[in-house]
């Protein structure tokens, strides 16, 4: 994969606008302890809230670092119009970031454009099976926390998520992927993987994140059993297109 030799934000290459267009939906992330939404995640999609695939299936790898920026821009620019008041989550893909500083001017340009809060982006990590150089990823990690932001590990516990990344990471957020979650209130063995992670976030000093939550049984298990408090998934809400999101209810003891 080849990226811009720039080390500015002024690259005229990756100025260029892309040659399709998207825009994004949003999904909630609530915490049951606190009986509220804390973030809201900006989820690709097509004009017609079409699926992420027809996007991302348009995405070679001369337009990586450019879709990269303009989903950053996009989001960051729908939930201003939205007066969001929770966090704001966006996906990024690591091969994109060429220089942490530099990749995120158009992120901080906006913000400013809009007056969203920097303090209050979070930034989800994927497809971490992809990056050959850990110190890349640990140099983008620890970048972005001390510019104040957030930064959250997608899909922990599939594939190539798994724990030998925390013994170079330090991500703030650890989002245990759904392959995990589904019906963990009637299965042992998952039962016994997600109390040992919650046991080691713990430890880390690390936020968990369920995800792909679809019944009130597995909420209900995951906050009383193992006391994953931050959940996410259809049971609480699909996510919206352009707008935000009505959470159904929320699993209590």
């Amino acid at each position: 994969m080849t990226h811009c030799a720039r080390t500015d934000h002024h690259c005229k290459r990756c100025d260029h606008p892309l040659p399709f267009a998207f825009s994004m939906a949003f999904q909630p992330i609530v915490d049951v302890a606190r009986q509220q939404v804390i973030t809201h995640e900006a989820l690709v999609r097509g004009l017609g809230d079409e699926s992420a695939y027809g996007v991302l299936s348009q995405v070679s790898d001369n337009l990586l670092y450019r879709f990269d920026q303009a989903c950053r821009v996009k989001a960051i620019e729908l939930a201003s119009g939205l007066d969001m008041k929770s966090d704001l989550s966006i996906n990024f893909l690591p091969n994109a970031v060429y220089a942490p500083e530099a990749c995120i001017q158009a992120t901080l340009d906006v913000s400013r454009r809009v007056g969203w809060p920097t303090e209050r982006l979070v930034f989800e990590i994927t497809e971490t099976e992809s990056v050959n150089d850990r110190g890349h990823l640990r140099s983008i990690i620890d970048t972005y926390r001390q510019m104040g932001f957030t930064t959250a590990l997608d899909d922990f516990g599939k594939g190539h998520a798994n724990l030998d990344l925390l013994a170079d990471l330090r991500p703030d957020k650890l989002k245990i992927d759904r392959a995990l979650v589904m019906g963990c209130h009637q299965d042992t063995r998952r039962q016994i993987l997600l109390k040992a992670v919650a046991d080691i976030a713990t430890q880390l000093e690390i936020d968990l994140v369920a995800e792909g939550i679809e019944c009130r049984e597995e909420a209900k298990w995951l906050h009383e059993e193992a006391g994953i408090v931050q959940h996410q998934g259809f049971y609480y809400a699909r996510p919206a297109f352009e707008s935000m999101p009505t959470v159904a209810g929320f699993a209590t003891p």
